[in-house]
């Protein structure tokens, strides 16, 4: 299997683990966990932090500062419900009412006295993009000018059933801002029924990375670099988190200019 594709361990408490040194890149962390019983992180040495409940209750505890509780029962109904915690604090994760999904994305940061925050579902600026079968819902966590974020940039999306997301294909890894940013991104998919399955490719131009990848509710899919889009077949809906990072806070991205070229001539037809 592609060392791009990462399968989701079941019946274990991590059920993905993404390090800057297993992926063989410099920014983004990102690990999740099903929980039964507390734990306790060190410190965020050099690394800021988001803490997003995929789906259950979680207490939050974060530079000792009081718990939030963290709910949320199925990720493709309900808004997300999430912490952002600087570089520098002790974390602490307690479950409630039963296992709980937890996503911890990660990104380098120095401690700045920044302190944490809740990000909840009335903070949350749902955004449809696309029209017709490249239509989407986007539910952006971390992805403006937040107050106090040095590199993530974390973001939800649902793709209806038959429809395309991330499309037209597009990438970010030049480090040429405005035009475009130097992010690396995870892809964590979660699949509606879970037994169904979605479609996801990255390239690049010279196609010296070409992969096209099948995969199931739990995959992670990493994009080192290249064009990227995902499909979810008739039948199975969508659902992925998505953590970048990179030199520069900012999302610019390039299109696939003949595809998107391709797309504007159809719809001139």
């Amino acid at each position: 299997m592609s060392a791009l594709h990462l399968r989701g361990t079941r019946g274990r408490q991590r059920i993905v683990s993404v390090t800057p040194e297993s992926a063989g890149w410099e920014h983004v962390g990102f690990e999740v966990l099903e929980l039964r019983a507390p734990l306790e992180l060190p410190e965020l040495s050099g690394r800021e932090a988001c803490v997003v409940v995929v789906k259950g209750a979680c207490e939050v505890v974060a530079a000792r500062s009081r718990g939030c509780l963290l709910n949320r029962a199925c990720p493709f109904a309900e808004l997300p419900d999430a912490m952002f915690v600087p570089a520098g604090a002790a974390l602490t994760l307690i479950p409630h009412g039963g296992p709980v999904e937890v996503a911890i994305c990660t990104a380098p940061a120095e401690v700045n006295g920044t302190a944490p925050r809740h990000i909840g579902p009335a903070d949350i600026d749902i955004e449809v993009r696309g029209s017709g079968q490249f239509e989407r819902e986007i539910r952006p966590i971390l992805m403006g000018t937040d107050p106090g974020v040095q590199s993530l940039l974390v973001c939800e999306v649902l793709t209806p059933a038959g429809h395309w997301s991330s499309f037209p294909p597009h990438k970010h890894d030049r480090d040429q801002p405005p035009e475009e940013t130097l992010l690396e991104e995870t892809y964590y998919h979660r699949v509606d029924p879970p037994t169904g399955f979605g479609l996801q490719r990255v390239y690049t131009d010279d196609r010296s990375l070409d992969e096209s990848f099948a995969f199931g509710d739990r995959d992670t899919i990493l994009v080192p670099r290249g064009y990227h889009t995902v499909s979810a077949p008739p039948g199975c809906r969508l659902y992925y988190l998505n953590v970048m990072a990179g030199p520069v806070r900012s999302w610019a991205v390039s299109e696939d200019r003949e595809i998107a070229a391709a797309i504007a001539a159809e719809r001139a037809l």
